[in-house]
Order: structure tokens, then C-alpha cells, then sequence
């Protein structure tokens, strides 16, 4: 295979071509990842994000990893209510002064409603932006009419997940179509708000459907300016509670295939983190993610340590 570097920006990778990169010998896998990120992005800035979940629990949707889903009574979940506009504005500035310069908001709704708890939202992110930082929010399914109030309080990215391929989703999510998922990324898209869209690996999918998800994101003109690559966290009581732990080198690898297809796109080495050593991480980076989230939780699963991470960074940084 000739390297797929120096190219210029594609938008129609086939899942072929996307498998041929995926099943590289791994060395030589990150090793060209790696060309290619130095290629677009400055190899030593990691962004920081930091997530908060403003509103936990009661979705009406059955994703079968996710503990927010109602129709899970045999997960232990503490449910949150919507929380106000200051607690949520204090936790982002703490979070500032710790060193996130992103600030992502979830609530665990099937779609967005307006109303109070909308207009709530629409606070929070003129609120966050007023602090100096990017606002991300993922809020379930969206019209038009409300990414555009979204887009006019100032918010930087929406994240809405594909996560799979479009043949196993209908495996993983009953509730909504892959479509509806793709209807409000175009709601998002057509109003210049930032896409923040990526996937889960981990949850029974083959290869060729990683292979599959990345084709997708990679088809988007432009690319998501944001691409989470999440390993699946088990929660007990859900669907995929009892999965295999997933091998870190399958994180790698779908990483540095991201990396190769979507070039300028800032990779997230998000959910499963926990569960990385410290080498593997670096590993991850070095395959071309260049953002973490930084916090003890994700919502409602957890995340690495922040004394871990600190001296992660510290390990990173020059000497």
C-alpha cells in the first residue's frame, strides 16, 4: 500500500480502503498516524475538555450501554434533576482554572424541547463562553430552528454520536433510527455550529463496522471538527454490562485510522480511559488523538484520575 501521506483532504474513503488501513502491522499503522497528525496538528497541544452532566437519568431511549435509559430499573443511578445556570457556571470555572479550555454539557434527553429547561441550556453556554472558554453541549435530537438559538448563544460544537455502523446500530439503539442520529447533524451543520461526532468500539461490532462508522464521518464535507473515539465502559445491569474488556491496542488502532481519514479533525480519546495504563495512552497520542477529557467522571461513568493526569501531563511535557 502506497502511505497516505502527504494527500489532500478526502471525503470518499471506502470501508475497504479504511479496513486496509485498520489491519496494517500495527507499528507501521502508528507510525504513519503519527506522520499524518504532525502533518496537521502541533504534536505537544492536548486539548483539555472537562464534561458535566446537568441533567442524569429518566432518558426515555434504550441505548444499550448507556445507565441514563429509564427502561434500565436494575441500574443504580443517582438521578439529577436539571441543574441551574450557576452551579453548572461554577463547575465550568473551576474547571478553567484546572487548565480545560472546553466545557461540555450533557443532559440526558430523547430530543431537545423548547421551553424553560432549553432556555436554561441557552444560559449555560452564553455563560461559559462569557469565561473564556469553548461550549460543547449534546442534548439528544434537534430541529433546525433550535441549533440556530444554539448557534446565536454563542455554542462552539454540538456532539451527537453515530456510534456504529449503520447496519448494527438498529443492535445497539431501538428508540430512534441511525437517520434521525444523521437529521440533526444536519441541523447542527447548516447552522456553522462544530460537529462533535464519533463512536464507541467494544460493544460486539466487527472490524469491518469500526471500519464501516469511520466512512461515514470521513464522507462529511467538512470533516466533524471533533471525532471522540470512545471504548465502551460496562455498566452493570445494561445490555452490554457483561462485555469483554477491550484490548487498548483495538483503541490504538481505531485511533490512527481516524487520524489517517479525517486528518484535520481533533481526535478524543474519551470514554474507557480509566481502564488505559499510562503507556497506552501515550500510545493513543503519539496514533494522533490530541484531546482527553479531564475530570473523575464522564457523566455516569468514570474517568482517569485528575492527580493521575497531572502527572501525566507533567510526563509529557518538556524537561
Amino acid at each position: 500500500m502506497n502511505a497516505p501521506f502527504p494527500s489532500p483532504l478526502r471525503h470518499d474513503w471506502t470501508v475497504e480502503e479504511i479496513l486496509d488501513l485498520h489491519n496494517l502491522p500495527l507499528l507501521e499503522l502508528i507510525a504513519w498516524a503519527s506522520q499524518v497528525h504532525c502533518l496537521h496538528h502541533d504534536p505537544n497541544d492536548l486539548q483539555k475538555a472537562s464534561l458535566l452532566s446537568i441533567k442524569t437519568g429518566g432518558c426515555s431511549e434504550d441505548c444499550s450501554y448507556c445507565a441514563q435509559s429509564a427502561r434500565r430499573d436494575e441500574v443504580h443511578l443517582d438521578r439529577v434533576d436539571m441543574m441551574q445556570p450557576d452551579e453548572v457556571l461554577a463547575v465550568a470555572a473551576a474547571a478553567r482554572d484546572k487548565g480545560a479550555d472546553r466545557f461540555c454539557m450533557g443532559a440526558a434527553w430523547r430530543q431537545v424541547r423548547d421551553g424553560a429547561a432549553f432556555d436554561a441550556v441557552l444560559e449555560m453556554v452564553e455563560g461559559v463562553r462569557a469565561l473564556g472558554m469553548e461550549a460543547c453541549v449534546t442534548l439528544g435530537m434537534l430541529n433546525q430552528s433550535q441549533a440556530q438559538r444554539l448557534k446565536q448563544a454563542g455554542l462552539t460544537a454540538y456532539n451527537h454520536n453515530l456510534d456504529t455502523s449503520r447496519d448494527f446500530y438498529p443492535q445497539i439503539v431501538t428508540t430512534h433510527t441511525y437517520d434521525d442520529r444523521l437529521a440533526t447533524l444536519d441541523a447542527v451543520r447548516g447552522e456553522g455550529i462544530a460537529l462533535c461526532c464519533g463512536g464507541i468500539i467494544g460493544m460486539g461490532e466487527t472490524v469491518r463496522d469500526r471500519a464501516a462508522l469511520l466512512a461515514v464521518l470521513a464522507g462529511f464535507d467538512p470533516h466533524p471538527e471533533s471525532v471522540p473515539i470512545n471504548a465502551l465502559v460496562p455498566v452493570a445491569g445494561t445490555p452490554l454490562g457483561e462485555n469483554a474488556p477491550l484490548d487498548p491496542l483495538d483503541v490504538v488502532r481505531m485511533i490512527a485510522t481516524a487520524r489517517l481519514v479525517m486528518p484535520k479533525s481533533r481526535i478524543r480519546l474519551s470514554a474507557g480511559r480509566s481502564s488505559l495504563s499510562r503507556e497506552a495512552q501515550v500510545l493513543c497520542m503519539v496514533a494522533g488523538a490530541n484531546s482527553v477529557f479531564y475530570g473523575n467522571v464522564l457523566l455516569t461513568t468514570p474517568n482517569a484520575d485528575v492527580d493521575s493526569d497531572d502527572a501525566l501531563m507533567e510526563a509529557l511535557a518538556g524537561r
